[in-house]
């Protein structure tokens, strides 16, 4: 029980907590790589994942607007396929996110180290690793109101760099930088990679909808705010490599920090130096979004006698305390193990573990309910079967080791499954079963 009214997330904080989910480091270190693989005509490839992404992007939009609990994905795969489904994407989405947050506070520590060398060396690092994720943590237990002023203040800290970025690149681009467009010619393996590449950039949409319950109307809400974030990521996107591949043209091919090196093209040192401190916010901030946003799919599953009830419980500030603290406890090992290789392809397979159900679940809640509580897809069923489409070709790309390890990951939930059941085997219906639209 709570002791005073919950505060909660208004429209505009809801849109400033995706853009701080997608927009990432990636902005600042994939131009190079993506010019690389097919040139100047990788601002095309950015449009094309912009509009592949944006597919995916609407079926979660949909399913948002039926619901109003914590847990995204899993909420949408339970309700459309069953608990056994459910669990699977609910534990999968639940130990990603650990491990992403993990990585990103050892990644905050790295990009500092390119500052201050000694970073990466201890006891600096140990301290610094602890210090972001028990300090947001103990943000996270004073409710959503400290976390919702501490989200806005850096996902407008990152976005102004990448502003000034533009407005001020787009003075200095050589037309010349972008011919030839396709110089070692459009291949499908080019073409592909690139893809592939980019696409990471414009991962974390899925995460918005997970804290709904901390949300204001979040079935009128949550749709909008999805299609917002990924409109201005990808304008966004497409406008940070257009300045990067006219300002530096061929170097930025060779560049291992692509929008700092073009920074410095045309504003000198001063320029890298507010990029290098955007990056910095930019991975600060995803470590924000990530500390409020990952303990509130153990909510989700606890409401559903899925892992523990205490993980449900809200202390007096309406924060799930126990959650927050499992997470923060099984992000510590991780972060400080300073290996993510293995768990890296994990969470790169059991993004789609996501992403296929979720697509597949608003042709089945279409079916069953007749009709979007808040928004539909236009179209019919085209764009969330287009979407799954693309969701078995992108996890056709990974290699067999990252198969592998998703599907481990997967198989290792069964046990943890039928476990719950035997615990506790009067599991109830999805209790936001009545909030889907009739």
């Amino acid at each position: 029980m709570t002791a005073q009214p919950r505060s909660q997330l208004g429209f505009w904080s809801i849109v400033l907590l995706g853009l701080n989910a997608v927009i990432g480091s990636g902005i600042f270190l994939l131009p190079g790589k993506a010019m690389a693989l097919v040139g100047p005509g990788s601002i095309f490839v950015y449009i094309f994942m912009a509009l592949v992404v944006m597919a995916i992007a609407l079926c979660f939009a949909e399913c948002a607007g039926r619901f109003t609990r914590n847990g995204a994905s899993y909420v949408y795969a339970r309700e459309a396929f069953g608990e056994f489904v459910g669990f699977e994407v609910g534990l999968m989405s639940w130990a990603v996110r650990i491990i992403a947050w993990a990585a990103m506070a050892m990644g905050f520590v790295t990009a500092l180290s390119a500052v201050w060398p000694a970073a990466l060396h201890e006891p600096y690092r140990t301290f610094l690793v602890l210090f972001i994720l028990l300090g947001l943590s103990t943000l996270n237990v004073l409710g959503v109101k400290p976390m919702k002023l501490l989200n806005n203040l850096v996902t407008v800290g990152k976005l102004l760099p990448l502003a000034l970025f533009v407005g001020i690149g787009a003075w200095f681009i050589h037309g010349g930088n972008f011919h030839p467009m396709f110089p070692q010619g459009l291949t499908r393996d080019g073409f592909g990679g690139a893809a592939l590449v980019i696409f990471y950039a414009f991962t974390g949409f899925e995460s918005m909808a997970v804290a709904a319950e901390d949300m204001a109307e979040p079935r009128k809400n949550l749709p909008r705010a999805v299609l917002i974030v990924m409109a201005i990521a990808g304008i966004v996107y497409c406008a940070v490599q257009a300045i990067a591949v006219g300002t530096l043209g061929p170097a930025l091919a060779k560049s291992a920090a692509p929008v700092a090196d073009a920074a410095m093209a045309f504003m000198g040192s001063g320029g890298r130096w507010l990029v290098t401190l955007g990056a910095l916010v930019s991975i600060g901030g995803i470590n924000v979004a990530s500390s409020f946003i990952t303990p509130r799919t153990g909510v989700a599953l606890a409401e559903d006698r899925m892992a523990p009830r205490p993980f449900g419980e809200l202390n007096r500030f309406g924060a799930p305390h126990w959650s927050i603290l499992v997470t923060v406890l099984f992000a510590i090992p991780v972060a400080l193990s300073g290996s993510f290789v293995q768990l890296a392809a994990i969470s790169m397979v059991s993004r789609f573990a996501q992403y296929l159900p979720t697509c597949l679940a608003v042709i089945v809640l279409r079916r069953r309910s007749g009709r979007s509580a808040g928004f539909r897809i236009p179209f019919g069923p085209v764009i969330p079967v287009v979407a799954s489409g693309i969701s078995l070709w992108l996890l056709s790309k990974a290699s067999k080791p990252q198969l592998c390890w998703g599907l481990g990951a997967l198989a290792l939930g069964i046990p943890i499954y039928f476990l719950m059941k035997f615990l506790v085997p009067d599991v109830p219906a999805c209790p936001d079963a009545p909030d889907l639209a009739v």
